[in-house]
């Protein structure tokens, strides 16, 4: 199927995902920094041996990378005792040294990620949907799950009702929705009655709470 996307960029999203990235990039960017100690406190036998760690070790690095490696040789003497300078080593093994480095670009992009989400519609005319009406209709969404919320409501009863018949379940849903829809239109002539009025609903300390982001306390159903 065709589709248009749009990607919507969301201030709220942003701070809820500033912080979950940061506290994951620092889990795991604390994780690399330990790891990478570890690897470098290991001897191996040459220098191939050596680097073949670290490729391996690099494999798994997501946030960071080695900015810089090197390799050391670490003399062993077999005897007991701290060896003369003029004493030579009985072998040699091989360490690595070396720095990691953040990689910022890896934290934005899961940054963009979080605070960004996509708006997918079949239609494709732009003149026929543009892209400020399929945002309005995708928050106009929680006007229509708010309407179906008493269903939940234990005193409702829903999960009493059995219709085996095919034809009793679409008429029991054509039912409700028409209850929903004159919900709905009841809860607009009374949001134009107050507004005309200039009058409001209070609450228990008396406050105004009708606005145009607030309900009545009665089902909402929105019909497209």
């Amino acid at each position: 199927m065709n589709q248009r996307w749009l990607v919507v960029f969301s201030p709220q999203a942003h701070q809820r995902g500033l912080k979950s990235v940061n506290k994951h990039c620092l889990k795991q960017t604390t994780a690399n920094f330990k790891a990478f100690k570890k690897l470098c406190k290991q001897d191996f036998q040459s220098i191939d041996e050596a680097q073949n760690a670290l490729n391996k070790f690099e494999k798994t690095l997501k946030l960071t990378f080695v900015a810089e490696s090197d390799f050391v040789s670490v003399p062993h003497y077999h005897g007991a005792g701290r060896p003369s300078n003029e004493q030579k080593p009985d072998g040699f093994t091989y360490r690595i040294e070396g720095a990691l480095a953040s990689l910022p670009k890896v934290r934005m992009e899961q940054l963009q990620r979080k605070s960004c989400f996509i708006l997918a519609s079949n239609q494709l005319d732009m003149e026929a949907l543009v892209l400020e009406q399929l945002i309005e209709a995708y928050k106009g969404q929680q006007k229509v799950e708010r309407g179906f919320r008493f269903m939940k409501d234990p005193m409702f009863m829903a999960s009493t009702f059995f219709l085996k018949s095919t034809k009793r379940i679409t008429a029991l849903l054509m039912v409700m929705t028409i209850c929903l829809l004159v919900y709905a239109a009841l809860e607009h002539r009374i949001r134009q009655a107050l507004k005309e009025h200039d009058e409001y609903f209070p609450d228990q300390k008396g406050n105004a709470i009708l606005s145009s982001n607030h309900t009545l306390g009665i089902p909402v159903f929105c019909w497209y």
